[in-house]
């Protein structure tokens, strides 16, 4: 029998940190976190970086490994997961691989295609007027440049807007021409968990997060990063907000709203994107892990 990556997804605040340590327990294997947002060390508790005592129960691989000073890209991540994935099937049967970031985890999934090398000149003019425009500018020009990939995409995420322009720029194709074009076959078995919830607890809970941060000094630790607000790490949901009271832009009460309110709409985008995958085993947030296992043992 093959050895096994376990993929655990779900939207943000749905349960996934607590099922797959418990589920890494029951299997005694190593967790891969593929969190674009926990990468990072200077950033635990606007990110929900699991607590100290998860971290020593089960050995989890991709959390604050980086500064978000480093330059660590989704191919970086790529190579990465599936070298750590190599290394621990070599003395284990599973591994888990748990996140919200559907792009890293879909990079390890299905590999990753071959863009061409970007003008970085243009990356720089795009962050200029970005920061001079807004989200806006970038919208447009890709609604110009790749109508195709402009309906399918975040239109609320700058960074995906900006790598699919720089791309499209630098290349004179459009960014959707360069996808799909890459299928990875793998040497183990791929089991893809789905962690569903009831929308209206959903964000409760969402709400209730985002109060537990502020009070263990999600702001505090924004006010140690705002110098350094231009880097791409830092343009996150939760930091950006925050960023805004701190430049006296809008007032403490409506930037935790506005974190929120996103929140609750980036959850929405990332059921949208997992909807669309017909290879995921979906389980309900109450679900026991151990019927998980029997389950899943079944299903195979």
């Amino acid at each position: 029998m093959k050895k096994t990556l376990i993929t655990v997804s779900g939207p943000t605040a749905s349960g996934k940190t607590k099922f797959s340590i418990k589920l890494a327990k029951e299997l005694n294997c190593d967790i891969i976190s593929s969190d674009s947002r926990q990468f990072y060390k200077e950033m635990s508790i606007g990110t929900a970086v699991p607590t100290k005592k998860q971290l020593k129960s089960v050995t989890h691989h991709c959390i604050q490994h980086k500064s978000i000073f480093d330059i660590y890209t989704i191919k970086d991540f790529h190579d990465e997961a599936l070298s750590i994935i190599k290394d621990k099937l070599k003395i284990n049967d599973y591994i888990i691989m748990v996140g919200g970031s559907g792009l890293y985890m879909d990079s390890v999934i299905n590999g990753l295609d071959n863009f061409p090398d970007i003008n970085h000149q243009v990356r720089r003019d795009l962050n200029l007027k970005f920061e001079k425009f807004g989200i806006e500018y970038l919208q447009k020009e890709l609604k110009k440049i790749d109508p195709v990939y402009y309906n399918n995409v975040d239109k609320q995420n700058p960074r995906r807007l900006i790598r699919a322009l720089e791309i499209s720029i630098s290349s004179k194709k459009p960014y959707s021409s360069f996808i799909g074009k890459k299928k990875t076959i793998h040497s183990f078995n791929l089991f893809h968990i789905g962690i569903d919830i009831n929308r209206e607890l959903l964000y409760q809970k969402i709400n209730s997060r985002v109060d537990k941060m502020i009070e263990n000094g999600f702001l505090e630790e924004v006010k140690t990063l705002i110098n350094n607000k231009e880097l791409n790490a830092l343009n996150t949901l939760g930091y950006k907000e925050l960023f805004l009271f701190l430049e006296k832009k809008v007032t403490f009460k409506q930037s935790i709203e506005e974190i929120k309110k996103n929140t609750r709409r980036f959850s929405k985008r990332q059921m949208t994107w997992l909807r669309k995958r017909k290879d995921i085993f979906w389980i309900d947030n109450k679900s026991d892990h151990k019927d998980i296992i029997k389950s899943y043992l079944d299903f195979k």
